[in-house]
């Protein structure tokens, strides 16, 4: 496939986008944030709007035709979810307020309750802030030790440290799927099997995976694996935890209150069966209904053609990047295709704050992000105080990627002028 042919893709995706046709600043918007969050189609908007405007009761508990009808709509967005990462039962989708919850969820009913003193965590120092601040709380409270896998040269997870760091105590292994500043695809299944050599549990944090790439948890054999919604076309105030069936079983509650009870007395409690005992009281039931939207939209075009596409877009910004002085790129190039990392490019440049390129691009209408990105440990490692990121999703095209390229050789230019005149 060519890029000029997978264009016409973006091409007719972005009329499903109301957001990306407006002018910010006077110029077109380029939206290139998509690694904080992604934009909504039509499909999600409408989804969330029917809800509200013709479904709008609480879920599981009326037998009127509004509960109902908001009850199968709600559960099968779960179906949805469970068909889309491939899982074995619906049973193992709980819904969760983010992707932070759902760590939070497996650490505190699980980790609390199964980690002693000198039992191991292995986490990687690219970890976003929301799969390390719950591990620490974690080891606090338990004596558990945590464990850092570094970087390879090419500033990818140094899978032969992680080799030395298992041992009988590794009881969690808890990584991304991808960076979301290095962009590196890291080797979940190869991470898998070697921790359950060991009897470990894995935790694998697809944020950055679930909106770009075909994902099968089953193949993969993760024992846990969550996402959010709104960086895969879905709403914010949503997210899920997929568990094998076994483990979630096994685990106590998280939080109480109503929905996650079978009987309550005044002096003990029965809970639900799964997945609602990990759904304690009125859920989020339009953005779950809205995140299904987000999957029949995905599943529809295909994750292995966003993959493809992404791929090539990928090749496209980071050959011109290259070509840029001055401009350090972070996390491991991709391969001729594209291939081989996230469609997502770091970087800072010399002289000039991350946070004053992204002021100076906004001016011209292009979003990118700038600051540590939730992972303040890994930009201590990479010396850098701050970078910048512009992230792509498949609606974006080739031509914005040349308006964002020209757009920050002239910011680059306009600071090295500026320097120039104060020498």
């Amino acid at each position: 496939m060519t890029l000029a042919q997978e264009l016409t893709l973006a091409t007719k995706v972005r009329a499903d986008f109301p957001i990306l046709h407006q002018q910010v600043n006077g110029y077109p918007l380029v939206y290139f944030d998509n690694a904080a969050t992604s934009q909504k189609p039509r499909a999600v908007l409408d989804a969330l709007m029917h809800y509200y405007g013709q479904d709008n009761a609480n879920v599981h508990r009326g037998v009127h035709a509004l509960s109902a009808r908001a009850t199968d709509a709600y559960e099968n967005a779960r179906d949805k979810v469970a068909a889309f990462v491939k899982a074995a039962s619906r049973d193992e989708i709980v819904f969760t307020r983010n992707a932070s919850e759902a760590i939070n969820l497996v650490a505190y009913a699980w980790g609390m309750s199964q980690l002693q003193p000198g039992d191991e965590i292995i986490l990687s120092v690219m970890e976003h802030h929301s799969n390390l601040v719950p591990w620490q709380f974690v080891a606090q409270r338990t004596g558990a030790v945590l464990k850092y896998v570094g970087l390879t040269a090419t500033e990818e997870f140094d899978l032969d440290q992680f080799r030395q760091l298992l041992s009988d105590k590794t009881k969690l292994v808890t990584v991304n799927h991808i960076s979301n500043t290095l962009g590196c695809l890291n080797p979940v299944p190869e991470i898998i099997a070697l921790a359950h050599q060991f009897g470990a549990k894995v935790l694998i944090d697809a944020c950055q995976s679930a909106p770009h790439m075909p994902l099968d948890v089953q193949a993969l054999d993760c024992d846990w694996l969550v996402a959010s919604a709104h960086k895969m076309c879905g709403p914010t105030g949503i997210g899920f935890l997929y568990g094998k069936l076994d483990l979630l079983q096994a685990m106590p509650p998280f939080l109480g209150g109503g929905e996650m009870i079978a009987d309550v007395f005044l002096d003990h409690s029965t809970y639900a069966e799964l997945p609602h005992k990990f759904e304690a009281g009125t859920p989020a039931i339009a953005e779950a209904i809205a995140l299904g939207a987000a999957v029949d939209y995905l599943s529809a075009i295909g994750m292995d053609k966003i993959a493809d596409y992404e791929h090539e877009l990928t090749a496209y910004l980071y050959q011109a990047l290259n070509k840029i002085p001055h401009l350090r790129l972070y996390g491991p190039q991709p391969k001729a295709d594209g291939s081989g990392r996230a469609a997502l490019a770091t970087f800072t440049v010399d002289g000039v704050h991350a946070q004053d390129l992204s002021t100076l691009l906004d001016q011209s209408g292009i979003a990118i992000r700038s600051g540590h990105h939730c992972t303040q440990p890994l930009h201590r490692i990479l010396e850098a105080a701050s970078t910048a990121r512009a992230s792509l999703y498949f609606y974006n095209t080739k031509e914005e990627i040349d308006t964002f390229v020209a757009t920050l050789k002239d910011t680059i230019d306009f600071f090295g002028s500026v320097f120039d005149d104060e020498d």
